[in-house]
């Protein structure tokens, strides 16, 4: 087992009791010292808080393990926006979000999620000032990421 997947066995149980999902662990080593950078997301975006909370549990965690026995750096941040959507919870996250997806047929769609449902979601599609609905199976998109918007309104 690799030093990337030892870590990942450790470190998820105590992450998700915490409250969080731990995207990714990420070992690198430029030059002679090492970084060890753990992706931690939750189910709304993650405030300094919460970054201070599961950064300290990261660290006792690894102060007590030995997979890790020379120096290195601990880096705990959250998914940049951009980030492939690939877990539904990733998906719920970012519902009333922009998404661009591409399609197992290289097709491509650029819309606003607007409903999630078990096997496919709606999305609503803005053509020039005209809204078009489109429900796509979820099956059928190969590769989701949210898009930023600078100037959005909520409706709220």
């Amino acid at each position: 087992m690799s030093l990337t997947q030892s870590l990942t066995e450790l470190l998820t149980p105590a992450v998700e009791n915490a409250g969080f999902f731990l995207e990714e662990v990420l070992v690198t080593n430029p030059g002679d010292h090492r970084i060890l950078t753990c992706v931690v997301d939750g189910p709304k975006p993650l405030n300094l808080d919460e970054v201070t909370v599961v950064s300290r549990l990261i660290s006792e965690l690894l102060d007590e393990t030995t997979l890790i026995n020379d120096a290195f750096t601990l880096e705990v941040t959250s998914p940049g926006v951009d980030r492939p959507l690939t877990e539904r919870r990733h998906w719920e996250k970012n519902l009333t979000r922009v998404i661009a997806m591409v399609m197992r047929d290289e097709s491509t769609l650029t819309a606003r999620l607007t409903e999630l449902r078990d096997n496919d979601a709606t999305f609503v599609e803005n053509i020039k000032g005209r809204m078009k609905t489109h429900i796509v199976v979820l099956g059928n998109i190969k590769r989701a990421q949210v898009q930023v918007e600078f100037s959005r309104k909520d409706e709220n």
